[in-house]
């Protein structure tokens, strides 16, 4: 059960970021463009979790990198735009 709410995870994640990125495509609102960074990040951050049982090693350190770089994009994407 538990691996069927991490893929529902993986895929919402990789829908936002296509929905964001076509988005800034169409708008070229560059927040848009660093949103759609965070939510990759953060799908590449759930099909590590996913992964983790089947690979049957500690993927949570490439976890723990993958969400914070992921945030950040979101945090300089927020910072810069405020400006």
């Amino acid at each position: 059960m538990a691996e069927l709410v991490y893929l529902l995870g993986f895929l919402v994640s990789f829908a936002c970021s296509a929905l964001l990125f076509r988005g800034y495509l169409q708008t070229r609102q560059r927040l848009q463009l660093w949103c759609g960074l965070c939510f990759f990040g953060l799908g590449i951050s759930n099909v590590l979790v996913f992964s983790d049982p089947l690979v049957r090693t500690n993927l949570y350190p490439a976890r723990l990198v993958t969400a914070v770089i992921a945030m950040a994009f979101m945090v300089f994407g927020l910072i810069w735009e405020a400006e």
